[in-house]
């Protein structure tokens, strides 16, 4: 007979040896699982089955019984957790894994094969607040509707009841406030349930120093000048979200957290650590768009974020426009721009600008420069101001005679942006408009140029369908046409105003005193593109649209007004970063083109 403890060794490891063949002998295929939900609504009911865990592995096509099995035992809180949530304190939960319960089965005596799992539920009475008490509460505090005697006792509104008591504290600047005691109780008998939670508001504090953390090139002092984080005032939770935002704004930054000290510093203060992570210093882009009659026009930039360690931003930029266009030359410009942020207040960006840049249009040929000072003021993540001080020349020719232009001016701007996503908006609405006064120097007048960009989105069906609109304008007051300078007059036509139509090819004839005419760009402005898209995948979207374009010169309406229009139809690929976009438009009215034009970019059209 074999010695007792090689006996007893033998009984240990025969088992575990027969379990780790049968573990690594192939199962048969998971055959079935029966998902029953008793006294639950439709709405709960569909919650149940998206909470499970068996029926995502079921959905994914998991047969493993050890998957499944580790499913079945940890289903029984995700289902408590749904039913909880919606106000069900009394039900049963039985999961039976070929006829015995799961959360019997010991881990280690997981079944090596699995034929059928059996889920039921019995929701039970929806419980209702009987009695609730939350305190104290700070001044203008306001509680979900829901948090009220009589209505559905779910645990979603007890968990935001406590957390709009606790932001009501920090909110008044007591960072720390938290619950100090909570006392739930719930009556089977009569499915009543009652909480009493008392808060702890905490001492009230200050925004103590801000600590950095992460950073590489950057300069502590430009980072706590970015985030403009109020040392020495009342501790806000918005003014700390908005100390991020403006970290992450600057473009310097991966990432930022900012987080509370967990203890205070005498006498009140709060300190706060940024811990950042910096982006790759450079970075360049290059673009290209195609039109079958308005050519190719290739696009680039470099930029350099984080120039001396101060979060100044310098691009440089060029183009090349309109290569084997039917009706112009072929356009090129440089430029570049330095952008300096937290500049006279956390939220303003002051930044020089200059270009330099060769035209050959279809009416004129000028070559062109403009330098100057920029300033932006973030007011809030909606709106935008801007404002600059420029000088402009310009020197060239028209149909008919010669022209130099030099001006200094003033364009003062806003972007009131509200939406849902600005490469493929399906809600919201966007304005951008602008106020250029301009003074002339030698022949060139003196003036105010306003233009205008407004846009709305409405989306249908979970937005599957989309109607988009645009409207744009703009005039000039104060100059004669021929002493304004060429680029801010107005024209139509291309795929920014007006597709189907040749790029620009809507101005107005002028005739001049020597008798010769010409066409130039009209100080009068209207247009508008409506679109409709319809998505048809995950990926690919198919869009209808109508674009309609108005020049005048001295009025909108008179008789030295023109408009035209196009449509067509398009086609968009999401590509994650945007959709590509391909549209297909021939004109409807005008006499400026004849014949379709394509048109190839990145990006919805507006």
């Amino acid at each position: 007979m074999p010695h007792a403890p090689i006996a007893a060794l033998r009984r240990l490891i025969g088992p575990a040896l027969i379990g780790t063949l049968l573990a690594t002998t192939p199962a048969p295929a998971f055959d079935k699982l029966d998902f029953t939900v008793k006294n639950a609504e439709p709405a709960l009911q569909t919650a149940l089955r998206n909470a499970s865990l068996l029926t995502t592995a079921q959905r994914d096509g998991k047969t493993d019984p050890q998957d499944l099995f580790a499913a079945a035992q940890a289903d029984y809180a995700q289902l408590l957790g749904t039913l909880y949530a919606a106000g069900h304190y009394s039900a049963t939960i039985h999961i039976l894994i070929d006829g015995q319960e799961a959360a019997a089965i010991a881990p280690l005596d997981a079944p090596p094969r699995i034929g059928t799992i059996s889920v039921t539920i019995d929701a039970g009475p929806v419980f209702r607040f009987s009695r609730l008490a939350l305190a104290p509460l700070a001044p203008g505090t306001a509680l979900p509707a829901g948090f009220a005697t009589g209505q559905p006792a779910r645990s979603g509104t007890l968990r935001d009841a406590a957390t709009a008591g606790i932001d009501g504290w920090r909110a008044v600047g007591h960072a720390k406030a938290s619950i100090a005691t909570q006392d739930i109780t719930a009556d089977h008998r009569t499915a009543r349930l009652a909480a009493d939670i008392t808060l702890a508001p905490g001492p009230e504090l200050r925004f103590g120093p801000l600590v950095i953390k992460g950073q590489d090139r950057m300069r502590p002092d430009r980072i706590r000048a970015i985030a403009g984080l109020p040392t020495g005032e009342t501790f806000s939770p918005e003014t700390l979200d908005l100390a991020a935002t403006r970290l992450r704004r600057s473009g310097v930054f991966r990432s930022v957290t900012l987080q509370e000290s967990e203890t205070i510093t005498a006498p009140n203060l709060l300190a706060v650590t940024a811990t950042v992570v910096e982006e790759k210093p450079r970075r360049y882009s290059l673009g290209a768009e195609v039109a079958s009659f308005d050519g190719v026009t290739l696009s680039g930039y470099w930029l350099h974020r984080n120039l001396l360690g101060g979060a100044e931003r310098l691009r440089v930029s060029a183009e090349v426009a309109n290569l084997g266009a039917q009706s112009s030359g072929t356009d090129y410009s440089l430029g570049v721009t330095l952008d300096r942020p937290a500049t006279f207040s956390p939220d303003t960006t002051l930044g020089l600008a200059a270009e330099i840049a060769r035209k050959d249009e279809a009416d004129y040929t000028a070559d062109t420069l403009s330098f100057g000072l920029t300033a932006t003021h973030t007011v809030s993540q909606r709106l935008t101001l801007s404002g600059g001080l420029f000088y402009d020349y310009a020197k060239g020719r028209d149909g008919v005679s010669d022209f130099e232009f030099r001006n200094v001016s003033l364009p003062l701007g806003t972007t009131w942006d509200r939406r849902d996503d600005s490469a493929n908006p399906t809600r919201g609405t966007y304005l951008v408009a602008e106020a250029k006064p301009f003074l002339g120097l030698g022949t060139t007048d003196s003036g105010l140029r306003l233009s205008w960009d407004a846009r709305a989105y409405r989306g249908l069906g979970s937005g599957r369908l989309v109607f988009a609109a645009r409207f744009q304008g703009g005039v000039i007051f104060g100059a004669d046409l021929l002493q304004t300078p060429r680029d801010d007059l107005f024209y139509s036509g291309g795929g920014g105003s007006v597709r189907g139509q040749p790029y620009q090819s809507l101005g107005v004839n002028l005739l001049r005193i020597n008798g010769s005419s010409a066409r130039i760009g009209g100080n009068h402005y209207l247009g508008s593109q409506l679109e409709a898209r319809l998505r048809l995948t995950a990926k690919l979207g198919l869009v209808g649209f109508y674009d309609i374009g108005q020049i005048g010169a001295g009025s909108f309406f008179g008789t030295d007004s023109h408009a035209h229009s196009g449509a067509g139809l398009g086609l968009r690929y999401d590509t994650g970063f945007g959709p590509v976009r391909l549209d297909v438009a021939a004109p409807t009215s005008g006499t400026s083109a004849d014949g379709v034009q394509i048109y190839v970019g990145l990006g919805q059209a507006f």
